[in-house]
């Protein structure tokens, strides 16, 4: 027996059964390894997809993902608590997007006028580039640009000063009058923003008291562009179901129908058994209508003078005939 035959043989079963890394195609593979996807363009044999579809399938799928393996382990890697990690690039393959463009922001009033007058609003940094130093440093606080005056070493006196100028001293007073009238006007600023506030909140209230006036109680009012809407004191209802504090409130609702009034309007009886039977009369509605809405006092003055006694006419008829 040839044992190269027997080799061959072997060698060519293995080969068959283990195909080989290197995927060779007319058309070479396109692949995206940031996505971890293969696009294979070309195009499909015919002869054997009608033959047997799902091995055509299988070995089209074999050779994409072949090819993708081979580029994911030449990428670099790093290690991690689960071994290594390729990293993978940044994908090149320009995906849609899954929901709609969003619609552009409306403008404000302040921005459509600064787009009308070509206002342009940029955000000051706090820093600042030193031509001296060639580099970066604060406009204002420690070191700042603002202080440069008062930390040079060397200064140039103007003409006509005094012997004793001090030209750091200067600086630093300039400096301070212009933080002290900044922080004046920024007082001012708060003061009149206040105010301003302050007849902003009365006319709002004025215009919800003129509301209320209507007979609807300005339910059915038009109201004004940019009109807030009224905030009012929300009404709580108790829950429907029974709960485990419902004992607890009507023992409160009960506590405060037993307890002293509180409304100015109320009186307390000063009688000491006023659930009695026969105090039913409301004797402050009798006095009332006694008086003719006078009062107990003008009640008792009446009272207390002596009526004159006069007589009819029959009546002095009748003393005039007997005499």
């Amino acid at each position: 027996m040839d044992l190269s035959a027997v080799v061959a043989q072997q060698t060519a079963a293995q080969a068959a059964k283990y195909k080989s890394v290197a995927v060779e195609k007319e058309i070479p593979l396109e692949a995206d390894v940031g996505l971890l996807t293969i696009t294979d363009p070309n195009p499909i044999d015919a002869e054997s997809y009608q033959a047997d579809r799902e091995v055509h399938l299988q070995a089209l799928a074999r050779d994409g993902v072949q090819a993708l393996l081979t580029q994911v382990f030449a990428l670099p890697t790093k290690s991690s608590i689960h071994g290594p990690l390729a990293v993978l690039p940044q994908p090149t393959t320009r995906l849609p997007r899954a929901k709609p463009l969003p619609k552009p922001r409306m403008l404000t009033k302040w921005e459509k006028f600064a787009n009308t007058k070509g206002i342009s609003h940029r955000k000051r940094i706090n820093k600042v580039w030193d031509e001296d130093k060639q580099e970066w440093v604060a406009r204002w606080g420690y070191r700042g640009k603002n202080k440069e005056a008062e930390q040079q070493w060397l200064h140039e006196i103007p003409a006509g000063k005094p012997d004793d100028y001090d030209p750091r001293a200067e600086a630093r007073k300039a400096r301070k009058e212009r933080k002290n009238k900044n922080e004046l006007a920024r007082q001012k600023n708060l003061e009149y923003n206040s105010r301003m506030q302050a007849k902003r909140d009365e006319i709002d209230r004025s215009v919800a008291r003129s509301r209320m006036s209507t007979a609807s109680m300005g339910k059915f009012d038009k109201t004004l562009e940019g009109e807030k809407k009224p905030r009012g004191v929300k009404r709580k209802f108790a829950p429907n179901e029974a709960s485990s504090n419902e004992k607890e409130r009507s023992l409160a609702l009960i506590s405060k129908l037993d307890g002293k009034p509180v409304s100015k309007k109320a009186r307390i009886d000063p009688r000491p058994n006023p659930g009695r039977t026969e105090d039913v009369l409301n004797v402050r509605k009798a006095v009332k209508f006694a008086s003719h809405g006078a009062g107990s006092l003008a009640l008792g003055r009446s009272l207390e003078k002596p009526k004159k006694r006069t007589m009819s006419k029959t009546a002095r008829k009748k003393m005039g005939g007997r005499h």
